[in-house]
């Protein structure tokens, strides 16, 4: 082949590559991946990820995600005192060396939950939450139930493996949970912390340096979790965002640390490379209006609450469709902000972006002597 041909057929490549659906896989090592658009949920590249399989210390974001939805629900505080138990000091693998008896807030341990991956903390955790570590072993598997989460199964809150099995999941159902994961108040905040001091006020020991390396090494990478067993090998679930197009990269089983960094960042590689995302309309804009026929005012602004960005591949943004789904017979009156409907782009058959639509003003109900009023008006105005 010469030179010219040669130069035609790396052009070729590229092009498909860059071009490709989502039935393009990437030759990554490992068991099984998923990158994941977390605003729609579309999987865009994916390779044995319905598959159920150990996930290590990747358990550990149920767990954070379930302390603080109690902790943003008020029924726990971060500055609630934990006392380790004999048998969360126990805990081996990686940790924080808590001696039991031992004192420590609950946001130290969920510091050290995230950065450290310290099962011992995790166990402490569960048991200051639900009584026994079995107890919050029911609480993963019901939230997630809730989420659902097809594959998982959950045997403890560390990843660890038990002689009746480890805690599984599947790719996809991993990326589902960091898509929600990133919506958990404050989560981002600890899983997004590269290094942490322990016992800052005493000891200073240890310092801890979180495993997901990508926090440093990898443009926008900014949380999840990584994991390792044995068994479960190397894991990663890793988000990241790029000028607002944010991305989810779920890779499992890895042979070492190396492959399995190399895998995420070919995953995110290839999505920031093919999205882009796209902001349809701004925070307040309007989009429609509301009709309340016994209401004051009788018309209302429909806007977004937040600005409505979507994911869509480069070169294909002509190609949406948007849909404006008001609630029928709304209840009055509607106060301010009050949820009234949605607003979904497509592409295609695809939900590439999806948006609640709240009212720009409050709407009253109208005084029986005002609506007779209103009636009266429409009546003459109909007549003449």
């Amino acid at each position: 082949m010469n030179g010219k041909a040669f130069r035609w057929v790396i052009v070729l490549l590229l092009s498909l590559f860059l071009l490709g659906g989502d039935s393009f896989a990437l030759e990554l090592g490992g068991k099984a991946y998923c990158l994941m658009d977390p605003y729609s949920g579309r999987v865009f590249l994916a390779e044995n990820s319905e598959a159920a399989l150990p996930i290590a210390s990747i358990s550990k974001l149920m767990t954070l995600v379930l302390v603080l939805e109690a902790v943003d629900r008020g029924e726990i505080s971060l500055a609630d005192v934990v006392t380790a138990s004999p048998f969360a000091a126990s805990k081996r693998g990686s940790r924080i060396w808590l001696e039991a008896g031992e004192q420590l807030t609950l946001e130290e341990l969920i510091y050290a939950i995230a950065v450290g991956s310290a099962n011992d903390a995790a166990v402490a955790v569960a048991e200051f939450m639900a009584g026994t570590e079995a107890s919050f072993v029911e609480l993963m598997e019901s939230r997630g139930r809730e989420l659902g989460l097809q594959t998982a199964s959950f045997k403890n809150c560390t990843g660890l493996p038990e002689d009746s099995g480890s805690n599984l999941m599947s790719a996809r159902d991993v990326a589902t949970l960091v898509q929600h994961a990133l919506g958990v108040p404050r989560l981002m905040d600890y899983v997004s912390t590269y290094e942490h001091t322990m016992r800052a006020d005493t000891t200073k020991i240890p310092v801890l340096w979180n495993g997901n390396k990508l926090l440093r090494r990898y443009y926008g990478v900014d949380g999840m979790k990584t994991g390792f067993t044995t068994e479960a090998g190397y894991c990663l679930a890793a988000t990241a965002e790029r000028d607002n197009l944010r991305l989810i990269a779920i890779t499992l089983g890895h042979k070492s640390e190396e492959e399995r960094e190399s895998a995420a960042r070919s995953l995110l590689d290839y999505g920031f490379r093919k999205y882009q995302s796209l902001e349809l309309y701004g925070q307040n804009d309007v989009v429609a209006q509301l009709e309340s026929p016994t209401g004051s005012p009788r018309w209302v602004d429909v806007v977004l609450p937040t600005s409505f960005y979507v994911t869509v591949e480069r070169g294909k943004e002509l190609d949406l469709n948007i849909v404006i789904a008001l609630e029928a017979k709304e209840k009055l009156p509607i106060e301010t902000g009050q949820i009234v409907g949605a607003i979904t782009a497509y592409f295609g058959d695809d939900i590439v972006g999806t948006s609640p639509l709240t009212v720009s003003q409050s709407v009253s109900k109208l005084s029986f002597p005002a609506l007779i009023w209103r009636l009266a008006v429409a009546l003459a105005q109909a007549v003449f």
